[in-house]
């Protein structure tokens, strides 16, 4: 898990990856212990990979900030007077102090991106696959191989202390040149398919419906032929 490198999560249909995964627990307080499957855990306190879990429980204070894009199952989560009742293809953010109840049916699985951090962010954050969509900055010109892309996003969580930022984005079709990746990046496709490119000419291919994570420092090609829409987490 030291080397920075795509590791892909869960495929839409439920398919087996070749990604290695860790049984272990974030933290002393991690609820879900018993049954989360780390891929990646960073210095920088990120880590990513897939939480199994089929029961309800009550957590006073969650221990670190959490986005989940449920692959399998159905989760109930409830926070005050807010729930959230998340199938497959949803996704959701879990502030770090959250006091909440979670109703989990048997084998229901989520993909995760995880933060450790003493900044209380309380509160559940749903993410709309649909939300409208603002202009943003497409990748560097010197990079990019052929016309510019026209991208677009919206936060939907931020947290200004840890500068994490989850929400959606989209972008017509483009292809870059290899990069370090400048953050962590959980990406979950909303709709398309691209391929992440090692330098040695293999590629993860991510379709609709999949969960990958790019660590910091990750190096990769990116390369799509067709409108891309993905939820994001990144640091």
């Amino acid at each position: 898990m030291s080397q920075p490198t795509v590791l892909l999560l869960a495929r839409a249909d439920g398919g087996r990856i070749a990604t290695s995964f860790e049984q272990m627990a974030l933290s002393a307080r991690d609820p879900f212990a018993a049954g989360r499957r780390v891929a990646w855990h960073g210095a920088d306190g990120i880590s990513a990979g897939i939480v199994e879990v089929g029961e309800s429980m009550e957590i006073e204070d969650f221990a670190h900030t959490e986005t989940i894009v449920v692959h399998a199952g159905h989760v109930r989560l409830k926070a005050g007077e807010q729930t959230l009742a998340l199938t497959v293809g949803s996704s959701a953010v879990i502030g770090r102090g959250t006091s909440l109840r979670i109703e989990a049916q048997v084998g229901t699985q989520w993909a995760f991106c995880a933060m450790t951090t003493d900044t209380p962010t309380p509160g559940l954050t749903g993410l709309d696959p649909l939300a409208m969509l603002s202009p943003s900055a497409a990748p560097p010109e010197q990079i990019l191989i052929g016309a510019t892309p026209q991208c677009r996003s919206r936060n939907a969580f931020e947290d200004p202390v840890t500068d994490l930022r989850v929400g959606v984005w989209d972008s017509t079709p483009y292809e870059r040149r290899g990069r370090a990746h400048p953050l962590n990046e959980l990406m979950h496709l909303i709709e398309g398919s691209v391929a992440l490119l090692a330098p040695d000419g293999s590629s993860v291919i991510v379709d609709t419906g999949d969960s990958v994570f790019v660590p910091r420092g990750a190096f990769c090609a990116w390369k799509s032929t067709r409108y891309v829409r993905k939820i994001y987490a990144v640091r």
